[in-house]
């Protein structure tokens, strides 16, 4: 009965032709009269699968892969890891109210930073979820390798969807010692690209020298991508010494290269290339003392030739900018900034600023002077061009936008950064103040917190609500001073509502300031389970 069964049952293609015309009009061969034609159908489908599973052929079994490598760092201790575990497995949902509910997952980073400060192996069975968790967020990805540690590359070759941490991580063995050159240049040569760059990066903050030289000798047959990401090593230790590399690189034939090259030698002040732009910068900016008061006059370059776009210089500006302009601030930003005070009167940074600028080029000038600032790391022009963080325009003397005054600030030592911002937090309140934020050292400096806690008390004593400033708390939670809990207990209960307030804000603020006060002291808790004899 079977073997007739199986002779005169349809082919797997019959029943897909079968399922496709119908029933009505395809019947279904050897059916049982008693079953519906779809059922049958069904049933016939059903052997055929079994009949096709039954008939494949075992194939050779793959070898097997070879033991992770062993991880030489102490385990992680037992309360930390539980609380990994929590944080890893944390589905908070953006978007919805969490009430006085930490966020976890926002709290991971800043476990991972402090494990990796201590130096601890994670936990094996954790490591597919530190994984995961680190495909999801590419911010995550430098740390939570790190983490990782070696068994991250092998982990990886096993599973395709975790080959980002093949491109990032270091392959699973130690660096070579920078001083052992031929390790160090097997390495160089035979490594993973991620290899590659790490090796770079660690002979290059050792010997300067040597990381340049190792580059050079291979230089000419890098990929471009691959070279933009090697020059970038040598922001590290920039010194004259790199000089002659970096000018052979602005002809080189990518042109993300030259402008990497240009960039870096614009931050040479003795550089040949500095010399060149302060030279041509110098023809467009001038004192001009016919009137009641000195004012800075400016005459924008007319043409872009040849030598300056081999300088670094683009001709082509983006869309809305005027050529002139955009030439005029790619020559001021290259150009060092010690050369501004003998061309216009021997003033200071701040006196050079305050001066007013003709024919509307005040923010094109000052924006220029801004990136070449930053770029030169020049903490009295930052200075200057901050302005004092109490004063009424909000934009300082010469910072045309909150980008610009950000990246001043990161010029400046953690202490004084924090300190500008707290007063120009006390001025100016938190409305403008979220960027600045981002820029400060954490944990938050005392003056800082102080001035962010107050703020916040002074909003919800007008009566805001507070998911105007959820962006703000969210930073609190992350870089506010676990000491400062102490000082949100006042804050803890509900206002009585104000008439002229937004109904039910009382309320929302004391969920807002719970979450900040249960958060802070969740890490202190977390800090505290990853100090060594506190199980």
């Amino acid at each position: 009965m079977h073997e007739t069964t199986a002779t005169t049952a349809p082919s797997w293609d019959g029943l897909l032709t079968i399922a496709l015309l119908g029933t009505d009009r395809r019947p279904v061969p050897a059916a049982d009269g008693g079953r519906a034609a779809p059922l049958a159908l069904l049933d016939a489908a059903a052997m055929a699968t079994v009949r096709r599973r039954a008939g494949l052929r075992a194939g050779p079994a793959a070898p097997r892969p070879e033991p992770a490598p062993d991880d030489p760092r102490p385990p992680l201790p037992s309360r930390a890891t539980h609380r990994l575990a929590a944080l890893l497995t944390d589905r908070s949902t953006a978007g919805t109210r969490r009430g006085s509910t930490p966020d976890l997952t926002e709290l991971l980073p800043q476990w991972l930073a402090a494990a990796n400060a201590h130096g601890y192996a994670p936990p094996p069975h954790l490591l597919p979820a530190l994984l995961d968790a680190a495909r999801g967020r590419t911010d995550l990805r430098p740390a939570a390798l790190e983490f990782a540690g070696p068994r991250a590359l092998w982990l990886a070759r096993l599973n395709p969807d975790w080959r980002f941490a093949r491109r990032t991580a270091l392959g699973g063995s130690a660096l070579p010692d920078p001083e052992d050159s031929e390790a160090v240049r097997h390495l160089w040569q035979e490594g993973l690209f991620a290899e590659r760059v790490a090796v770079l990066t660690a002979v290059r903050a050792h010997t300067p020298t040597k990381a340049r030289k190792l580059l050079e000798s291979t230089w000419p047959t890098e990929r471009a991508e691959d070279r933009l990401m090697f020059l970038d090593s040598l922001r590290t230790s920039l010194s004259s010494a790199d000089e002659p590399f970096l000018e052979r690189g602005l002809a080189d034939r990518s042109r993300n290269v030259r402008a990497v090259a240009a960039e870096l030698l614009s931050s040479l002040p003795g550089s040949a290339l500095a010399a060149r732009m302060a030279e041509r910068a110098l023809t467009c900016v001038a004192l001009d003392h016919t009137g009641a008061e000195p004012t800075v006059a400016v005459e924008a370059p007319h043409v872009c030739d040849a030598g300056m776009e081999r300088d670094g210089v683009s001709a082509t500006p983006p869309k809305g900018r005027g050529e002139r302009s955009w030439w005029l601030g790619q020559l001021v930003e290259a150009a060092p900034l010690g050369v501004w005070s003998a061309r216009l009167g021997g003033r200071t940074a701040e006196e050079i600023v305050a001066l007013p600028v003709a024919d509307g080029w005040q923010e094109e000038l000052h924006a220029a002077w801004c990136r070449a600032a930053v770029r030169q790391g020049d903490a009295e022009w930052a200075r200057a061009l901050l302005g004092a963080p109490a004063a009424p325009e909000a934009g300082g003397p010469g910072a045309v936008s909150l980008a610009d005054r950000t990246r001043l600030l990161a010029t400046l030592e953690a202490a004084e950064r924090a300190d500008w911002v707290a007063g120009f937090i006390a001025r100016h309140g938190l409305s403008e103040a979220f960027q600045l934020l981002g820029a400060c050292a954490v944990p938050w400096a005392p003056s800082l917190g102080r001035a962010v806690v107050d703020a916040l008390d002074i909003a919800r004593e007008a009566g805001s609500y507070p998911w105007s400033f959820s962006g703000v708390m969210g930073l609190a939670e992350r870089c506010l001073d676990p000491a400062e809990t102490t000082r949100l207990d006042a804050l803890l209960a509900r206002p009585e509502e104000r008439e002229d307030g937004r109904p039910g804000a009382g309320g929302y603020w004391a969920e807002a300031f719970q979450r900040l006060a249960t958060t802070l002291r969740l890490r202190t808790a977390m800090e505290a389970e990853l100090i060594p004899g506190r199980e």
